[in-house]
């Protein structure tokens, strides 16, 4: 009787699985309409990433082909390898894009500012750059904005700057001043999270960063964001711009 029980629950699981699977492909599709946005479209916002200290060239080059087929808007990757993906996408609509001071933004701005200029050099045209997170917390406003001012100037006429605050380090208050900081000091985007702390993208900082800017910014949320249902959820609530290495698994839920 126990394994017939058991064997009854497991069913009722697999069919709750499945109810739920179908239902959140409904939910999907509804939100697409009320965005007005098809998968295609969705692409379009994605950074399809890949930092992770592991990476090889191997794996920039399937990016940079999977970049192409999807039609993703660009690609995120380590510095060393921003050569490689620039000649690789150099007839190609993605962009390449880099990291500088990653992932805690504690190097020097002399030190940031050469490494976007190299990058630049090497054919990146989108930098995101971690604020230097220690500095802001100790109130240092002043040096924080000279900070990302001294990126966005190594960048000027080669790339647009966007400033990574890591949020989940951050209060309400603090995620305010350090988006108008960013403003202030020319970036071009503000973004949630590196991926690479205790929390990344959530629903609230982005509504907070675009009420924030307004629209004088762009707003980019990474870090967590894996499945089509949070990468709509990141839209609504103020995102132009989506980083994530799960990029294939977001389009193909929304086919």
């Amino acid at each position: 009787m126990e394994d017939v029980a058991l064997v009854n629950r497991s069913q009722v699981t697999l069919s709750s699985l499945v109810a739920l699977s179908s239902e959140s492909r409904r939910c999907q599709k509804r939100c697409l309409r009320e965005l007005e946005m098809n998968s295609s479209q969705l692409a379009q916002m994605i950074d399809h990433t890949r930092l992770a200290p592991d990476t090889t060239v191997q794996d920039v080059h399937i990016l940079c082909e999977e970049a192409v087929q999807h039609g993703f808007a660009s690609v995120c990757i380590p510095p060393c390898y921003v050569e490689e993906a620039a000649r690789m996408l150099a007839e190609e609509l993605p962009l390449v894009c880099t990291v500088v001071g990653f992932p805690l933004g504690g190097s020097r701005s002399s030190v940031k500012a050469m490494e976007a200029t190299m990058a630049v050099e090497d054919g990146a045209t989108e930098i995101d750059m971690v604020m230097a997170i220690g500095l802001f917390k100790s109130g240092a406003y002043k040096s924080v904005t000279k900070d990302i001012q001294t990126v966005v100037q190594a960048c000027e006429n080669g790339a647009l700057v966007k400033v990574i605050l890591e949020c989940v380090l951050l209060t309400e208050q603090e995620k305010r001043i350090a988006c108008l900081l960013a403003r202030d000091a020319g970036a071009a985007y503000v973004k949630t999270s590196t991926g690479f702390a205790s929390g990344g993208a959530t629903e609230a900082d982005v509504s907070l960063m675009r009420n924030t800017v307004g629209r004088d910014l762009g707003i980019k949320a990474a870090g967590g964001i894996r499945t089509g249902t949070s990468a709509l959820a990141m839209v609504r609530a103020g995102a132009d711009r989506i980083g994530a290495s799960a990029s294939l698994a977001i389009i193909q839920e929304m086919d």
